[in-house]
């Protein structure tokens, strides 16, 4: 009998903060922010955070959660956002959306993300489109034979902002970029670079990774990748297939951020790149301080590591 493989997630927070509390910073560089929690967390511990990403979609978030310290999506924004949101028009404008979605809801994201575009507000857009980013994650959640229990998708919208946490006001100006991880890198001026490295990858995969359809429809359609790929060629981040490659990729990325005072390296040791190999890496520019691991090889196959330096 086979067995599916089991998901990997990109970060633990909670090992990741069990480790970070343990160095003294006061402003912190994310070059991946795919996931914003952590930045959301260190907000509240008083710390600068500037974040990055390549992918609009995870800035957007970034700048919903990170860069937002007060705003708050008022019941006038949301009006805006659901006004005609289930009303066809001539033609789609995003076709690659009927790839993810039923006819039906591809309108109502089409319809959603022109609303977005009117709000007056670069933080209620971010933050309205955070929300119906994880209205896509709830409809992509059913199967065939669960579909007819999922609720009205403007119904889920609604839902999801009414349990929306407040922003975090941590005094500072955090900011979010939409750069490669090494222009953001040799730009920033901060205490601690956290760096979680990116899956290796390749461009097939990518896009059919389930939160590629996220990109797609905040770029408005799909013939974007083959550019975004190219802004990749040569950097951390790009897809790449040999394990040479990607270390060569990682040296070049270190060495950019050789001024930054302390270093957080976070990966996921899944068989294509070992612990040892990255802090023999990290050892030929900086010593290395610490290797913190925690083994969840029973839940996902995976163990979690961060190098320290």
């Amino acid at each position: 009998m086979t067995h599916a493989p089991k998901p990997t997630p990109r970060s633990w927070l909670a090992f990741d903060l069990n480790v970070l509390r343990r160095l003294d910073f006061r402003s912190i560089a994310i070059p991946f922010v795919t996931d914003p929690a952590l930045g959301v967390y260190l907000k509240r511990w008083g710390a600068r955070v500037l974040a990055n990403d390549p992918l609009q979609s995870a800035y957007t978030t970034a700048v919903a959660t990170i860069q937002n310290n007060s705003e708050r999506l008022t019941d006038e924004h949301i009006s805006l956002i659901l006004e005609d949101v289930y009303i066809p028009g001539n033609k789609l404008s995003n076709r690659s959306l009927t790839r993810w979605f039923s006819e039906t809801d591809a309108w109502w994201f089409d319809n959603v993300r022109q609303n977005l575009v009117k709000l007056d507000s670069p933080y209620a857009a971010a933050t309205g489109a955070v929300l119906a980013m994880a209205t896509g994650d709830y409809a992509l959640s059913f199967a065939d034979d669960t579909r007819d229990l999922r609720q009205p998708l403007s119904t889920v919208f609604r839902r999801l902002r009414s349990v929306l946490g407040d922003p975090v006001n941590n005094g500072q100006n955090n900011t979010c970029q939409n750069k490669t991880a090494d222009d953001f890198i040799a730009e920033a001026n901060v205490d601690l670079m956290f760096l979680r490295l990116p899956p290796p990858g390749n461009p097939a995969s990518r896009r059919r990774d389930l939160t590629a359809w996220k990109e797609e429809w905040f770029r408005g359609g799909d013939e974007f990748w083959s550019d975004l790929d190219a802004a990749q060629n040569g950097r951390l981040g790009m897809p790449v297939e040999t394990k040479s490659q990607y270390m060569q990729l990682l040296e070049e990325t270190l060495r950019r951020a050789s001024n930054t005072r302390l270093w957080a390296i976070a990966h996921v040791e899944s068989g294509f790149l070992s612990s040892k190999e990255i802090a023999d890496l990290i050892g030929k520019i900086r010593p290395v301080d610490s290797i913190y691991t925690k083994d969840f090889s029973e839940l996902t196959g995976t163990k979690a590591v961060i190098i320290t330096a």
